[in-house]
């Protein structure tokens, strides 16, 4: 099965509608699609209506920030009521701050020398409620600062480096809480790109099991092969659900495009089989 359900839209940090990730996945062969927006599920009726109409499933998507250990982690929603006030509510409070630490990144990039920065950052924002560091990665490229948002992010924005800024997004427990409270299902988004320790891990899927997380990425578009192996043995170890998906956000930035990953392996229990 062919299921692509981590991938972001002009809503949030993509630079797509719903409406052209909805065609660009139906044209790569996509069976089941998630559009999994940061912290925001405007684009959720969208994608739906744009899905059904190319006769692809739907699940509602959403990727939730998250601060553990003093570090952001992701946990993918899938499969919720995208109207459930618990849901809604939950979201709205991670996104209050994001403007702030806008302003706040934009103030040491002009440390560093670059002027502008906020304003050029919300150029890239379709979604001024969701102004995010690769929003600010594409003004860098713009500037010919850094020829790729990923030299961007090995330069700038992130920790050590000018235009970090520390932020204190959602618990884990409240993240699994508002997608279980909305009828969803949780997923641990692409865990090969944290740096935590063996032992960190263990306790992060120990505490994400008891809060009543589902699943976890094990094929998505920043796993290396290898990786696809470790964390495969890892959903069996705790008995967690499988995901897939590419992350996909531009046709030029990602590194892998939607649908074009390796499917699950079939000795996995796949995310979508507790998907109605």
């Amino acid at each position: 099965m062919n299921a692509d359900l981590h991938c972001h839209s002009d809503v949030s940090d993509g630079t797509l509608s719903p409406e052209e990730l909805a065609l660009r996945a139906h044209q790569n062969g996509v069976d089941i699609w998630s559009l999994t927006d940061h912290d925001v599920i405007g684009g959720q009726a969208r994608a739906q209506t744009a899905a059904h109409e190319l006769g692809m499933r739907y699940i509602p998507g959403v990727e939730i920030s998250v601060t553990w250990l003093g570090q952001t982690l992701h946990i993918v929603g899938l499969g919720f009521d995208p109207l459930h006030p618990i849901l809604v509510s939950g979201l709205q409070t991670i996104r209050l701050g994001r403007n702030q630490r806008g302003q706040e990144i934009a103030e040491q990039l002009l440390q560093a020398g670059i002027p502008g920065a906020f304003a050029g950052a919300r150029k890239h924002a379709v979604n001024p409620d969701l102004l995010s560091r690769t929003h600010f990665a594409r003004y860098l490229v713009e500037q010919k600062i850094c020829r790729s948002t990923d030299e961007v992010f090995k330069n700038f924005l992130v920790e050590g480096k000018p235009g970090y800024v520390d932020h204190v997004w959602a618990t884990l427990a409240q993240s699994v809480e508002w997608i279980l409270g909305a009828g969803g299902v949780a997923v641990i988004a692409h865990p090969g790109r944290y740096r935590l320790s063996d032992l960190q891990k263990n306790e992060l899927y120990r505490q994400f099991k008891e809060a009543g997380g589902h699943g976890i990425e094990v094929i998505t578009g920043s796993h290396t092969p290898k990786q696809y192996d470790e964390y495969a043995k890892v959903a069996k170890a705790f008995g967690f659900y499988a995901s897939r998906g590419s992350d996909f956000h531009d046709p030029q930035e990602s590194h892998i495009d939607l649908g074009k990953l390796p499917l699950l392996p079939s000795s996995l229990q796949p995310i979508w089989s507790l998907l109605h």
